[in-house]
């Protein structure tokens, strides 16, 4: 029974669900929490959490419910997830406050894909859902919407700074979701009139005095003009300060930001310029992907003609194959945690080498006198192994470990000053990138 894992999956848009309201922290928790739970396994569906996580993993069940919250309670609060074993992906996050601390109940969900909420039925019992969860729970401000265009809108900071965002909170309408409910304060602030008129799919009144209001029948749909349309009408009318021209030539904009880009990466680098596209925020990856679509990597100078291969000039050259060998167990035992693969010293590990050092930014973190004592030789040795493995190439030992070369078809190749400039800066990694070395090898192998 293995809960499923968005870092296992390839990620894509997902809906997000924040909600955040109190409790009363004077009854006993589970009659407190049996309307949300309940609420839930009626509306949930296909996307039923089947495990509980506290300390360790349970199936879904309100046993283990109360047991987890109870192992991971402290004095001030306690939280468990829920997760699903099967498709859809769920995370669902339950975290509750007690005193000294003012009464929080804060429950965060995402599902992957967004396109499960595709269908108005399934988007209704969510509605549903949500709607007995604010009946019940006094609410501060409540959302569902797509993940990625929340983080176009920059929520919840939404150009804010992180210390006013946690202090103010949404204390005014910086945004209308697909989903959205207002409490009390904020209904008040807006005006409840104004508020119970906002022209959308659905507004309702709820009985503690919020306000429940949805743009559109379908959250996955949120991209569309006319989606973007309700959701422009809406929010002019919640801020008349606003200009709704504004406020649609920007949710436009965000629209077509969103919109999907065929990779045509450069091949030579392709693995290596879709892990890094993975490693971006999925607002950002496919106007990444349109820019990467355009990088083309400098081609490899780093070789001479066999012709003019420097002769071997060390007295032993068994030791200096053995020191290249240990060289590049040095960065075999620096990557290894993190990049597994790098035991094996294919083409493919290298392809995780780049992208490791690039995700760590690793030239501009650690310091140079380090990196080129140190990591340099590892790389170019480790570079000039996979090349002798996987290409049949032959080491011809130098003394200066920049001179040393390895022979492959009609070229010998320079390992070691390809490291020294692949460990220049975080851009060269890319310019001067391992994996696209490897391939130009490969094509003049012959």
């Amino acid at each position: 029974m293995k809960r499923l894992k968005f870092s296992d999956l390839n990620e894509e848009d997902r809906l997000r669900l924040d909600f955040e309201g109190s409790f009363d922290q004077q009854a006993e928790l589970e009659h407190e929490l049996e309307p949300l739970l309940q609420a839930l396994e009626e509306n949930a569906d296909e996307w039923m959490p089947d495990v509980v996580e506290g300390q360790r993993q349970r199936k879904y069940s309100r046993a283990s419910i109360w047991k987890s919250l109870e192992e991971k309670r402290d004095e001030k609060n306690t939280d468990i997830v829920f997760g699903r074993t099967t498709w859809p992906a769920l995370y669902m996050m339950l975290d509750l406050r007690f005193p000294p601390l003012p009464p929080q109940l804060r429950l965060s969900l995402k599902v992957q894909p967004l396109s499960f909420f595709a269908e108005a039925e399934r988007c209704l019992k969510l509605v549903e859902m949500v709607r007995a969860w604010a009946s019940r729970y006094p609410v501060t401000h409540a959302s569902a919407h797509s993940l990625a265009d929340r983080g176009l809108a920059d929520s919840p900071l939404f150009g804010r700074d992180m210390e006013t965002s946690i202090r103010d909170g949404f204390d005014k309408i910086y945004e209308v979701f697909w989903l959205n409910v207002f409490g009390p304060r904020l209904v008040e602030t807006v005006g409840r009139e104004r508020m119970l008129s906002t022209p959308a799919h659905r507004v309702e009144e709820l009985p503690n005095g919020s306000v429940l209001l949805v743009t559109w029948p379908t959250a996955a749909d949120f991209a569309s003009d006319a989606a973007r349309l309700a959701q422009a009408r809406a929010h002019a009318h919640l801020r008349p300060d606003l200009d709704f021209s504004t406020l649609l030539r920007t949710l436009r904009e965000r629209s077509a930001t969103l919109a999907p880009v065929e990779p045509r990466f450069h091949p030579d680098v392709a693995p290596l310029l879709s892990r890094v596209v993975d490693d971006r925020a999925l607002h950002e990856r496919q106007r990444l992907i349109s820019e990467l679509n355009h990088y083309q990597p400098p081609e490899p100078d780093e070789w001479l003609p066999a012709s003019a291969a420097l002769p071997s000039d060390v007295a032993d050259p068994q030791r200096a194959l053995g020191l290249y060998g240990e060289l590049a167990e040095h960065l075999v035992a620096l990557l290894h945690t993190q990049v597994p693969s790098v035991f094996d010293e294919t083409p493919q590990s290298l392809t995780e080498v780049d992208y490791q050092f690039w995700h760590q930014d690793f030239p501009t973190v650690f310091e140079r006198h380090h990196i080129d004592a140190h990591a340099v030789p590892a790389i170019g040795a480790y570079l000039g192994q996979v090349l002798v493995r996987h290409l049949g190439g032959q080491w011809i030992p130098r003394k200066k470990l920049e001179e040393s070369q390895v022979l492959v078809g009609h070229r010998v190749w320079l390992p070691f000053v390809r490291a020294w400039r692949y460990m220049r800066s975080r851009q060269s990694l890319l310019d001067s990138s391992l994996t696209q070395l490897y391939r130009v090898a490969e094509r003049h192998r012959l």
